[in-house]
Parts: C-alpha cells; structure tokens; sequence
C-alpha cells in the first residue's frame, strides 16, 4: 500500500505482457504525464504466463504506439508475481481470462477488490457485463487488431484518469490525517 512517500500503484495484466498490457501501461503513463499526474501514480504491466517473459514488445504494438510518438523499445516482457497482489493499488485485467485468473489467485477480498477490467473506465462499457469489457488478443491477428486494443485502450483512459484522480486525493487525505492523529 501507499505511504507518504510511495505513489499509487497500477498495474495492466494480460497474458504474455508483450501485446495489451504493455500498450495499456504506456499509453495510461503518457495520459498521467500530460495530466502532472505521473510523479504521484506509477504504472507497470505484466503478464500471467511465463511464456513470453524477457522479451521485447511485440513489434506490431511498437508500431502502433510509434505512430503516437510512444515509445515501447524499454520494455521487457515480465510474469505476473503474487506479492503484487499487496504491492499494487488498482489490477487492470484486460480481458475476462485476466479477471478470472486474477481473482481466483487473489489470496483475499482487499486484492479481489482491486482488481477491474480495464474497460470498465468507459463510460459506454461501465454498465456491460464483463465478457463485454475485454479487449481481445491481437496477436493471433495483423496490424489492424492492434489499432483496435489502441482505440478500447484510448477509450478507457479519461473514466480511468478520473478514478486515479480521486484515489489520489483520497489517499492525500488518508495520510494526513494519519498524520495528524500521530501528532
């Protein structure tokens, strides 16, 4: 959890973390930078498997994030590890498959509560079951699919940007009083 110091923690999971999650985690890193939010909320990406870890982004997704100005050359594929589950204040699952794998190896309900769907931040999907909120693997697809996690991914961001906005204050206002009852 956070301290005074620590900035709030998001994390994106999806299943080998070289395609959605590490879209997701660069493109939310960008929209807090735009927003000055980027010294106060820290984003990362993994994946539930092992099967791709250590290993750069996929270039399709590169490109598409390269066509924004984002760059994914930094970014090394990496396996979910279950003390995240305490590390990380918001689990974004990028598709039901995530959800389900992530509440299931959630060790209680404080880390079954942290994790969403990624898009359930849009506005047009909050109310949608979550079999509706995923985004589907493009891997198995071509560079079309890749446009496509971008455009759900963007979709996702403002509803998203809101909620760790108020979590933030609502952290601030936590430790200070924390602060204060200490005297």
């Amino acid at each position: 959890m956070n301290s005074a110091s620590s900035p709030y923690r998001v994390i994106a999971v999806c299943t080998g973390n070289i395609c959605r999650s590490p879209m997701a985690e660069l493109m939310l890193a960008e929209a807090l930078k735009r927003e000055g939010l980027d010294g106060l909320v820290a984003v990362d990406s993994a994946g539930t498997t092992g099967y791709e870890a250590g290993r750069p982004i996929d270039p399709r997704a590169a490109r598409r994030l390269g066509a924004t100005q984002l760059a994914a050359d930094k970014h090394i594929a990496r396996e979910w590890e279950y003390a995240w589950f305490h590390e990380r204040d918001l689990i974004l699952a990028l598709d039901i498959d995530h959800y389900a794998w992530l509440s299931q190896g959630a060790p209680d309900q404080e880390s079954r509560n942290k994790i969403r769907m990624l898009r359930s931040f849009d506005p047009r999907l909050a109310d949608k079951d979550l079999l509706d909120q995923g985004i589907e693997d493009p891997w198995y697809g071509g560079q079309s699919d890749f446009d496509a996690v971008w455009h759900q991914v963007h979709g996702a961001l403002p509803g998203l940007l809101d909620y760790l906005k108020e979590a933030i204050l609502k952290n601030t206002h936590l430790r200070h009083a924390a602060r204060l009852r200490a005297g």
